[in-house]
């Protein structure tokens, strides 16, 4: 089954926990755009608050521990017997974080409304304002469901398979950085931006396109693939997409916030 649901699809799908999951680094908070907006029966789901522990150890956005995302996902709905679509408001970078957390801990049947919100209502599908409240969820948090790098595995991996880093490419070569304290990239990782796994409405690309993009760099069978970005956010969209290829990758979730908090790890540019 294709991770990824059109608007029809989820229009005809009765009794799925739809969650809204905008969010946009450094703000404005998507309570503001759910409020003015949304899906009718979606609720709205914090990836700060709901999707990620506090910063510091583990990174910016580090796993929330079992019994908090189970907490969190209960509260909006979530249960392991029916199934979750979650959406972002176009590109699913956010959405593919909640779809992977959901996946990691257990939830059985988790897919992403492709093009997002955008692509709702370019069908002019309707919405609904204001603050909706789901019927709490009986979902347990079992973790496990994806496989997650450590700092020392995604080292591992950058030698001996393929590590993509799914940031800029401005920021992999280490010419920017406007978030993390060091520039660069961890060696031997490839350059994979997540802006090249959709088209311009936010759309995935079709399989075969993205399968021939992991290919090209070099995730063929027998290589075992892994991915980060600057906290775990944008790489999820990197495996979200891989998962649409038709290869299975894991997810380093600290990614490259939690790299650099070891002045002892190397870096490399260019």
């Amino acid at each position: 089954m294709s991770p990824l649901i059109d608007p029809a699809e989820l229009a005809g799908m009765a009794g799925a926990a739809v969650l809204d999951v905008r969010w946009k680094l450094g703000g404005p908070p998507g309570i503001d755009a759910y409020r003015a907006g949304h899906i009718p029966g979606a609720v709205f789901c914090d990836l700060e608050a709901d999707l990620a522990a506090s910063p510091g150890r583990g990174g910016r956005h580090p796993l929330p521990s079992p019994e908090a995302f189970q907490e969190s996902m209960r509260r909006l709905g979530v249960s392991a017997s029916r199934p979750v679509v979650v959406y972002d408001a176009a590109d699913s970078t956010a959405a593919a974080r909640a779809w992977w957390a959901l996946r990691h801990f257990g939830h059985p049947d988790v897919r992403v409304l492709d093009g997002g919100l955008r692509a709702w209502t370019a069908e002019g599908r309707p919405l609904a304002e204001g603050d909706e409240a789901a019927e709490p969820g009986d979902f347990t948090a079992r973790p496990g469901g994806m496989p997650v790098l450590d700092a020392d595995r995604a080292a591992r991996l950058a030698a001996d398979g393929l590590l993509l880093d799914a940031r800029a490419a401005e920021r992999y070569r280490g010419e920017v950085e406007p978030i993390d304290p060091v520039a660069g990239h961890i060696p031997g990782a490839v350059s994979a931006p997540t802006g090249e796994n959709v088209d311009p409405s936010g759309r995935f690309h079709l399989p075969e396109f993205l399968r021939e993009r992991f290919n090209t760099l070099g995730a063929v069978p027998g290589v075992e693939v892994g991915a980060y970005c600057g906290s775990g956010v944008t790489a999820a969209h990197q495996v979200l997409a891989l998962e649409v290829a038709g290869i299975p990758a894991a997810l380093y979730v600290g990614s490259w916030s939690d790299w650099v908090s070891d002045p002892s790890r190397p870096v490399a540019t260019g």
